[in-house]
């Protein structure tokens, strides 16, 4: 089947690394505005009393902490700087490359003070494992969200999605239609995956999609690991965390990541190309949720607002991801339809594993990754 809208359902992401070290010292912070509403403890507009006290009980605090997001990431340069003039908030943005269990270790590590993150955008795995973390809040188009997109209390979100793919420049390789292609020569000392996959959310997919395009399965990501493993002993594989400059420098002319990064990385290089496996379709959405210990919590639920309003949606959609609320903007006509339909399309039928697959092959992961590329 073709799949080019809002994907289906959850998908894989990434599994937990190792705990934090030493925690910052933590300190009492008053979160009550100056109009008596603790922003904290706040679910949704009503209990500020509606967009423009939001707004102003965040312009107040003045700031807003995000981290591990990256610029050319599903266009959050401009999803950050949009947000920084249309509310006049200083968006702090902390470690733009870190994984998703580095967000996690981070708000441990500096809570209770004013460096901590006040929003996370985390892996399934990461998110689900965390959520006595995040606090529940429910944006104003909480309702054109799919349930099986949320927690019905608003503790999590999803926010935007895509398909893992392998993306190359075609000046350097050929042309690649398939997994199974990386295992040929003219790839020695090229192919790259965007991160570890005990850690990050890319890679823990990317090995799922090896695993399924060599016999494996959501129940059975061990082909996936043998598959790098040969990938190594073939030479073929780089142990480099390909970023932007990786592959605009030629360091990483093949790069196993999200189709939306592909999309990316074709803006400033000519000769990239990204292809979704049509043998081994693999989706997914990330998660997005407020820190329950934010130092700004107003700016946090105003940063939730915009993300999800028609504006933050469609400069997802600029970046080539998927918003969550596309079909329902779709449908209603706010969509940046020339975004929208210009989504390629991607043939085959999209694996989604569940939550316990999730965990079982982040488990096997975390048991054998290492050892198999070392």
């Amino acid at each position: 089947m073709k799949v080019r809208t809002a994907l289906v359902s959850l998908a894989v992401m990434a599994t937990l690394a190792a705990a934090a070290g030493c925690a910052a010292p933590e300190k009492e912070a008053d979160t009550t505005t100056e109009s008596g509403v603790d922003a904290a403890s706040a679910t949704s507009l009503e209990d500020f009393g509606g967009m423009d006290e939001l707004v102003k009980a965040a312009q107040d605090e003045g700031e807003l902490n995000v981290i591990a997001l990256p610029p050319d990431w599903a266009n959050y340069a401009e999803v950050i700087s949009t947000f920084e003039d249309t509310y006049d908030i200083k968006v702090n943005s902390d470690q733009p490359d870190a994984a998703s269990q580095d967000e996690i270790n981070a708000a441990n590590d500096l809570k209770g003070t004013e460096r901590a993150p006040d929003v996370f955008d985390l892996g399934q795995s990461v998110a689900l494992a965390n959520t006595d973390m995040f606090a529940p809040y429910q944006v104003e188009t909480f309702d054109e969200i799919p349930d099986e997109y949320k927690d019905p209390d608003g503790t999590w979100v999803n926010d935007y999605g895509g398909y893992m793919s392998i993306g190359y420049d075609s000046s350097v390789v050929p042309d690649v239609t398939s997994v199974a292609d990386l295992m040929k020569p003219e790839f020695k000392g090229k192919v790259a995956l965007n991160g570890d996959p005990t850690q990050a959310g890319a890679a823990f997919s990317g090995v799922m999609m090896a695993a399924i395009a060599n016999g494996g399965s959501a129940d059975d990501i061990a082909p996936g690991v043998d598959f790098f493993a040969d990938l190594k002993k073939a030479g073929n594989f780089l142990t480099v965390d390909p970023d932007s400059t990786t592959i605009e420098q030629g360091t990483t002319p093949v790069v196993i990541d999200w189709d939306y990064l592909g999309a990316a990385a074709a803006a400033n290089v000519d000769t990239w190309k990204t292809v979704v496996p049509e043998e081994a379709v693999v989706a997914g959405y990330y998660f997005q949720a407020v820190n329950a210990d934010a130092p700004h919590p107003a700016a946090a639920r105003l940063w939730q607002e915009f993300l999800y309003s028609d504006e933050g949606q469609n400069l997802w959609l600029k970046g080539g991801a998927r918003p969550v609320r596309g079909d329902a903007m779709a449908e209603a006509g706010t969509i940046d339809e020339e975004l929208w339909n210009a989504l390629p399309e991607v043939t085959g039928e999209p694996v989604i594993p569940t939550d316990e697959q999730t965990t079982k092959a982040g488990e096997y992961l975390a048991a054998n990754w290492s050892k198999a590329i070392r």
